[in-house]
């Protein structure tokens, strides 16, 4: 029997992340669990807010964390899943309707896949230049009424259907296979980053009563907002960790490269005013949660986000920046928690978009060696069906 294996890889502005995940099944319980079998990372070249500004560079970062991971999992990585952020990243919705096509009146897949026809050709417009990279369903209604659940072999006359398009530059994601290409590394499919990151970082039930997960990037922030279950709203915004270090360069006057040890704590003294720095780093928290609430009050939800703000990535550790969030968004608000078995061998919630699209790829029939694209279709709509309205 193949071995089901999966790689995730994860290119970030600052580190490159691969995660080999292997799935093994009790033999006696049929109990499914995943072990991991190799992590890779190597520092990020060749990239700017997520966009690749040199094919080369990524490639050869690319390389590095693959020979890391292969070295400890023992097995040579051909083909893995890939992890589209940055500022390339948007949404778009649209709805779309179906008159039943059976004469019982009773609703069939394919009303489903009129539906949402339908909803991708009203939004069409807004696809220019862009690749749809996931299309989720928010709300069905039958006949007017919502639907709670998945409407086929309920019956009526007209199904609508409202969904969400979460986008990208094609050009954007065409580079980003082009670079994992030239590290010998087929790409199976993508998946935008918060999505992939949300897997395992966010409960269930953080999911039902509502939340938002927030990644501090080292040049972007990005967001994926979860209501009653369903991911409403995918957002990233063009500022920063980074940022924070130049606030503090600047108020300072001292190096970059200071002002990156000041803000992580690893400096103190008499030399550096510890109120300037906190102000630096609340001014520039304060203006980062500010376009996050902008962009929550802009999408008119039923109702507030009960479970909150869940911050994660590699600028989640700066200052008091739960405590900030709270006081700017008027939400509950804690780190992220990596959800994972302590007998896991991996590092910290940075590394949750490598695992969580390791994981994605275990959601279908994979192995080793790789898969068809045709053949994802079910795992596509394996994971995705978690998010029926």
């Amino acid at each position: 029997m193949a071995r089901r294996i999966a790689t995730g890889i994860d290119i970030g502005t600052y580190q490159v992340k691969l995660v080999v995940v292997e799935e093994l099944v009790d033999p006696k319980t049929r109990v499914r669990e995943t072990r991991i079998l190799g992590t890779g990372l190597a520092e990020s070249k060749g990239l700017r807010q997520g966009y690749i500004v040199n094919t080369e560079e990524v490639a050869a970062s690319i390389k590095e964390a693959k020979r890391q991971a292969e070295s400890v999992a023992h097995l040579p990585i051909r083909a893995g899943f890939l992890a589209v952020g940055g500022i390339s990243l948007d949404e778009a919705r649209a709805s779309g309707e179906a008159i039943v096509s059976r004469a019982d009146q009773e609703i069939t897949p394919l009303d489903l896949e009129k539906a949402e026809k339908g909803a991708r050709e009203a939004a069409a417009p807004g696809f220019v230049n862009r690749q749809v990279l996931h299309s989720i369903p928010l709300e069905y209604r039958i006949d007017g009424q919502k639907v709670l659940g998945d409407p086929v072999g309920m019956k009526g006359i007209r199904l609508e259907a409202d969904y969400l398009f979460v986008t990208c530059l094609s050009q954007h994601a065409d580079m980003l296979r082009e670079a994992a290409e030239a590290a010998d590394i087929e790409v199976i499919d993508e998946m935008a980053s918060p999505l992939a990151g949300s897997y395992l970082l966010l409960s269930g039930e953080q999911k039902m009563k509502g939340c938002v997960l927030a990644n501090i990037g080292a040049e972007t922030v990005s967001i994926v907002v979860y209501d009653e279950g369903i991911p409403v709203s995918v957002k990233v915004f063009p500022v920063g960790a980074s940022h924070i270090t130049d606030d503090i360069a600047l108020g300072l006057r001292i190096s970059l490269e200071e002002a990156e040890r000041v803000k992580r704590g690893q400096l103190s003294g008499a030399m550096y005013s510890r109120k300037k720095v906190d102000d630096a780093i609340a001014g520039r928290l304060n203006a980062m949660f500010a376009l996050v609430d902008k962009h929550l009050k802009s999408l008119n939800r039923r109702g507030p986000l009960p479970a909150g703000i869940i911050i994660s990535g590699g600028g989640a550790g700066v200052g008091s920046i739960a405590e900030l969030a709270k006081g700017s968004l008027k939400l509950p608000a804690r780190l992220a928690e990596f959800r994972i078995g302590p007998e896991q061998k991996i590092r910290d919630a940075t590394w949750a978009v490598a695992y969580g699209l390791a994981i994605w790829g275990l959601t279908g029939d994979t192995s080793a060696g790789g898969r068809a694209k045709g053949a994802l279709l079910p795992a596509m709509k394996k994971f995705f069906g978690q998010f029926l309205p």
